[in-house]
C-alpha cells in the first residue's frame, strides 16, 4: 500500500455563517492518507430511527455489474423515506468527528430509549483489494450533560445527543496469515476501547496513553462526538500505532466522510425557495481540493473572498458544458460588480449570478425552481459521473424537475458513472429507465421498512408493477396503506362545516 504526506495539498471547506463565508482545512497537511480506488457504502441497518422500528437496506446490485452504484428509494409520504438519508448524514457526522446536532436525539423512536445504526462499507486501497468494514454506533438524548458542563449548551438548548456503543471491525491478519473479520474497537463496558488486543496494537503498548484515552472518550461524549473517530483518538492511534493496516483504514474512512460523502437534505430546497442557491461541489485542481457547500444569494448580490470567487468561476465553467446540454443553450455565469473589503479584513469581491440563453441575460433569481434546483446539485452529479470514491445522498430529488430529464439523467449516470447515487423521490419515471436493481421500496410495516420486489420479469415496466402492487398487494409487505376516496371526501366536508366554510 502506498502513503504520502500531502504537503502541498489543501481542502477547503465553506459554510456559511451568518452574511460571511467561514474556510478552514478540512484535513490538516501533515495527515498521512492512504490512496485508494474508492470507499463506499454498501449496506445500512437501523433499529428506532423516527418511524423505522427496523430496517435493512443494500446498496449493492445483486442483479447486474454496473461501475456505479445508485439506490432510488421509493414510497408512501411518512413511510422512512427521509430516514435513510438522516442516517448517512449521521455517518458523515461521526466520521468527520464533528458534534452531532441535538435534534437527531429527537429523532429516536417514542417508544425507544435509543437508535441504533449499522453501516457497511466497502473499502478499496490502491492495489485494488476490497476489505468490508462495519461501524456501529447508538443515539440517546443526554441530559446529564446539562447539569455537569453547562457551559457546552447553547442557549435554548434542553439536551444533547450521546454518541455511545460504537464499534468497527474489519479483516485483520492472524497468526496463521489469514484475514479474518475483528472487532478492532469497541466501546461497550469499558473505558477507552477494547479489545485488549487491539489496543494494545493501535497504542504499541503505550500504557502512558490510557488516561487521555479515557478523557477523550469522556469529552467526546459530552461533545455529541464520536469517539471513534475523534481528533483526540485519532492523535494517537497515528503518533503509536505501528501498523500501516490499521493506519490505511482509518485515514481511508476519515478521509471519505470529509472529502467523499455528501448529504444533500430538503432544506437545500427550502433555501432556494429563500432566493438563496445552495451550490455543493468538489472540485480537485493540481494539489488542491474544494469540497463543501456555497450559499449564494438570487435576491441581490452575495460578498465573497477573493480566493473564493476564483473557485466559483471554475465551477460554473465546468456545469455550464453540461448544463446547456441538459437545459438546450442554458449557462450561468457569475456578474463581477465590485470589490470590497470583508469584515475580518479579507479583500472580497461582490457577485451575482446570471442565467444566459438565447443571448439575453437575466438573474438567475427570476429562472424556475426546477432550473435552481438543478444548477445547486449538477456540480456533484458531474463528479459521481467521474469519480469512483464518491457517495451523494439526497432527500426528493425530483423536487422542481421535470420528470422525463429526472429520468434520464439518471438513465445516465446509472449506467455510465463510476460513482454512488442515493436519493429519494416521488416522481414514478425513473422506475422505468432504471435497472429495478437500482429501485428499493419502504413498506407500512414499521418493522420492516424495506424490500426489493419480488417476481418481477425482465419485460415488466416497473412503475406499472409498482401500481398494480399497490392495489392488489402481491408483495410479502404492503408498500401502501390503503387511503378511500369516500373518506376523504367525507372528511373534507366534515372539516369545512366545522371551520364554517
Amino acid at each position: 500500500m502506498l502513503l504520502y504526506r500531502p504537503k502541498q495539498e489543501r481542502y477547503i471547506f465553506i459554510i456559511q455563517k451568518t452574511h460571511y463565508y467561514l474556510l478552514c482545512q478540512v484535513l490538516e497537511a501533515e495527515r498521512i492518507i492512504m490512496k485508494i480506488a474508492n470507499v463506499r457504502l454498501s449496506g445500512l441497518e437501523m433499529k428506532n430511527l423516527k418511524n423505522v422500528n427496523y430496517g435493512k437496506v443494500s446498496f449493492v446490485n445483486a442483479r447486474k455489474s454496473f461501475k456505479a452504484s445508485v439506490l432510488g428509494l421509493y414510497g408512501q409520504n411518512g413511510s422512512g423515506k427521509t430516514a435513510l438519508i438522516d442516517a448517512v448524514l449521521l455517518l458523515k457526522y461521526a466520521l468527520i468527528g464533528q458534534p452531532v446536532p441535538a435534534y437527531f436525539a429527537d429523532y429516536v423512536n417514542v417508544d425507544a430509549d435509543s437508535a441504533t445504526l449499522k453501516y457497511d462499507l466497502t473499502v478499496v486501497n490502491g492495489e485494488g483489494k476490497s476489505y468490508l468494514v462495519t461501524y456501529e454506533l447508538s443515539v440517546s438524548k443526554n441530559t446529564d450533560v446539562l447539569l455537569q458542563s453547562p457551559g457546552l449548551f447553547h442557549p435554548g438548548e434542553l439536551f444533547k445527543t450521546l454518541i455511545f456503543d460504537e464499534k468497527l471491525s474489519y479483516p485483520c491478519r492472524c497468526a496463521n496469515g489469514k484475514e479474518i473479520m475483528q472487532t478492532v474497537i469497541d466501546t461497550r463496558n469499558t473505558d477507552s476501547f477494547g479489545p485488549a488486543s487491539k489496543l494494545e496494537v493501535l497504542t504499541n503498548g503505550n500504557k502512558a496513553v490510557l488516561n487521555d484515552l479515557i478523557v477523550a472518550r469522556k469529552l467526546t461524549a459530552a461533545m455529541s462526538r464520536s469517539y471513534c473517530f475523534s481528533r483526540e483518538l485519532l492523535d494517537i492511534i497515528r503518533k503509536n500505532c505501528q501498523d500501516r493496516h490499521h493506519l490505511d483504514i482509518f485515514n481511508a474512512l476519515v478521509n471519505y466522510g470529509n472529502t467523499e460523502l455528501f448529504v444533500i437534505k430538503t432544506n437545500n430546497t427550502g433555501l432556494i425557495s429563500l432566493d438563496a442557491l445552495p451550490l455543493a461541489f468538489k472540485y480537485e485542481e493540481k494539489n488542491t481540493k474544494a469540497i463543501g457547500n456555497l450559499a449564494i444569494a438570487l435576491n441581490g448580490t452575495t460578498h465573497i473572498p477573493r480566493n473564493v470567487y476564483n473557485l466559483v468561476l471554475k465551477v460554473f465553467d465546468d456545469m455550464n458544458i453540461v448544463l446547456k446540454k441538459i437545459v438546450p443553450g442554458l449557462t450561468i455565469s457569475v456578474k463581477k460588480l465590485g470589490e470590497q473589503v470583508l469584515e475580518d479584513g479579507a479583500d472580497g469581491v461582490k457577485i451575482q449570478l446570471m442565467s444566459q440563453k438565447n443571448s439575453k441575460e437575466i438573474p438567475l433569481q427570476y429562472e424556475s425552481e426546477g432550473i435552481k434546483k438543478i444548477v445547486s446539485i449538477l456540480h456533484l452529479l458531474i463528479v459521481i459521473y467521474n469519480n469512483a470514491s464518491i457517495t451523494v445522498a439526497v432527500d426528493e430529488l425530483d423536487s422542481g424537475i421535470f420528470e422525463y430529464l429526472l429520468g434520464e439523467l439518471l438513465r445516465i449516470v446509472s449506467e455510465r458513472g463510476k460513482g454512488q447515487l442515493i436519493f429519494t423521490s416521488h416522481n414514478l419515471r425513473p422506475l422505468e429507465t432504471l435497472d429495478r436493481g437500482f429501485v428499493a421500496f419502504t413498506t407500512s410495516n414499521p418493522n420492516n421498512r424495506y424490500i426489493r420486489f419480488t417476481n418481477v420479469k425482465n419485460n415488466n415496466n416497473l412503475r406499472d408493477f409498482y401500481y398494480r402492487d399497490i392495489m392488489l398487494g402481491e408483495q410479502n409487505e404492503i408498500v401502501y396503506e390503503p387511503t378511500h376516496n369516500e373518506e376523504i371526501s367525507f372528511a373534507f366536508r366534515k372539516a369545512g362545516e366545522l371551520g364554517g366554510a
